[in-house]
């Protein structure tokens, strides 16, 4: 029969789990509470996720979008009226996706003759877009196409530094009206001292400048908005001014001298004698 020993120290306890270092404070930064999906899920990358150079709202964005199912509506107008961002800020994001290849807008003339923009949402850009010739892609990645040049514009023939300042002041302030005509710099550098600073010259208002520009756009959205409004400068560019006339000279009136002959007052810019006086009478021998 065993004896039990009361002097004997007890049996080592092991440690309960979740009690470990009580006075240890936990880890400080996020802690995920995941349950997997089952359905209605979209599955985004870390290299979109996390983006270095996207915002938040572009980044937002781009998942909404990869959340869409196909054949849903993309364009400006309909994510402005399912988000606060206004119409500036979301075709502002849409181009900065388009940039870095999670989207890809294209025009298709439908066969009733209707041209729309179709948009394409890319979950991993750079990857192949065809299972065929892998090898040839990794050893000859795609480049981007090389950006086209502008069309040309007219010139100005004496161009002033305040000509060109109203002249690039004026295309900046052409996104305020439609945020579609949102110009890079280079496009301006193109469009300022060219084309609209030769319409200033004629004399043209930068107000019938700004309409002439603006009117009458196409409802879809430009792919290229600086080359559409390079091709209206060149196209509808007014005639010069005509040359005016100068003034006609106006009257001298000279002063009253006394004629030596007749004693009469006459204007003459010097002494001497009047007509009446210059002139032979039909009488005289």
């Amino acid at each position: 029969m065993d004896v039990q020993n009361p002097s004997a120290p007890p049996r080592a306890q092991s440690r309960v789990p979740g009690k470990n270092h009580p006075h240890r404070r936990p880890h400080a930064g996020i802690v995920h509470d995941n349950t997997r999906h089952a359905t209605r899920f979209t599955v985004i990358g870390n290299h979109l996720a996390q983006h270095a150079e996207l915002s938040g709202l572009v980044i937002g964005l781009a998942v909404y979008i990869q959340s869409l199912p196909a054949g849903a509506p993309a364009d400006i107008k309909t994510l402005a009226a399912r988000f606060p961002e206004g119409s500036a800020r979301i075709a502002a994001a849409l181009r900065e996706l388009e940039a870095h290849g999670y989207l890809r807008r294209t025009r298709e003339r439908t066969p009733a003759g209707r041209i729309v923009t179709r948009t394409v949402s890319c979950n991993q850009p750079g990857a192949p877009r065809e299972a065929a010739a892998p090898a040839i892609r990794r050893a000859a990645p795609d480049k981007p196409a090389p950006r086209k040049l502008l069309p040309a514009v007219p010139r100005p023939a004496y161009p002033s530094p305040s000509l060109l300042q109203t002249a690039t002041e004026l295309l900046a302030g052409l996104r305020r009206q439609d945020p579609r005509l949102l110009l890079s710099t280079a496009d301006t550098e193109h469009l300022a001292p060219g084309g609209v600073a030769a319409w200033l010259e004629r004399e043209v208002t930068p107000t019938a400048v700004r309409h002439a520009l603006t009117a009458d756009l196409p409802p879809e959205d430009p792919r290229r908005p600086a080359a559409l409004l390079a091709h209206r400068l060149a196209a509808q560019l007014p005639p010069p001014p005509p040359i005016r006339a100068p003034a006609p000279a106006l009257d001298v009136r000279h002063p009253l001298q006394t004629c030596d002959g007749c004693d009469r007052a006459f204007r003459s810019p010097a002494p001497g004698r009047c007509r009446d006086c210059r002139t032979p009478s039909p009488a005289s021998p």
